[in-house]
């Protein structure tokens, strides 16, 4: 899909990826849509490429439905929703040990959004012949993520959620890509907007975004801004026993090196 011309919708569009994905699209020749629960800085992104923010919480199906609308009053058909916005919280202790409150959130903003999202746009997109659901999931839906069993599980039925939109609706003309990245400086790791790492394993948000234009435009399934997890994904699956193991030690490493699993401490390790 050539995105010049074409109106697409992005969540948690203010900060971090979202707004990284909101500027290249833009770049590409798209009317953008940043949606975000945080107006002022949603406001102000949209000036800087002449785009439009609207306010929505995402985990309201309500408020969701009305940002479709809103776009289709004023810009014509949704062409692309990009359902972006996300969460962590870490655990305080063993897997279990997040609060039922942070694992509805997770739930609420990694999956049933998603739904929310797929329900407002796909009739029109049925009817059209064409449309484009973009998801953003990680590379802990594919593996896993220590230290945040929320996180992890909510990534996982987001990717399967994608899978079913791709499988339900290929005959129907919609297209669906689902963005798989590890470890991006973004402030959910407490970098700065487009602040450069010097971790290995840590990419930008730019570099995200170019890797998503990238698979928008070829329309294939699985995007991947971190290549190595493409190794890492055939690893688990010819030998799950032994990539458990190896997960169980990569853990006892982090906890050693950076002195606990929270994604705080870690991230500057990767």
């Amino acid at each position: 899909m050539k995105l010049k011309d074409k109106t697409v919708i992005v969540t948690g569009g203010a900060s971090g990826i979202g707004a990284a994905l909101v500027n290249r699209f833009s770049t590409e020749g798209a009317q953008v849509v940043v949606a975000d629960v945080n107006k002022s800085d949603a406001t102000e992104l949209a000036k800087s490429i002449g785009g439009t923010a609207y306010k929505c919480d995402v985990t309201c199906e309500a408020q969701v439905n009305e940002l479709v609308e809103f776009t289709e009053s004023e810009l014509g058909s949704v062409d692309m929703f990009c359902s972006n916005a996300g969460i962590c919280f870490g655990q305080p202790s063993h897997a279990a040990s997040a609060s039922n409150e942070h694992w509805n959130h997770c739930w609420n903003v990694h999956v049933m959004a998603h739904v929310y999202a797929a329900r407002a746009v796909l009739p029109g997109m049925i009817e059209r012949g064409e449309g484009y659901l973009l998801q953003m999931a990680s590379a802990a839906g594919l593996l896993n993520q220590i230290g945040d069993a929320a996180y992890s599980a909510t990534k996982h039925a987001a990717v399967g959620f994608a899978e079913s939109l791709a499988i339900s609706h290929a005959d129907d003309g919609v297209k669906v890509s689902v963005i798989c990245p590890q470890y991006v400086s973004t402030p959910m790791l407490g970098y700065g907007d487009d602040e450069e790492s010097d971790a290995s394993g840590v990419i930008t948000s730019q570099s995200v975004a170019d890797s998503v234009v990238r698979g928008i435009d070829e329309e294939i399934f699985l995007i991947l801004p971190h290549p190595q997890v493409s190794k890492f994904i055939q690893l688990k699956s010819a030998d799950y026993d032994k990539w458990l193991q190896g997960m169980r030690t990569l853990q006892h490493r982090v906890v050693k090196e950076a002195g606990s699993t929270n994604i705080a401490d870690m991230h500057k390790w990767v």
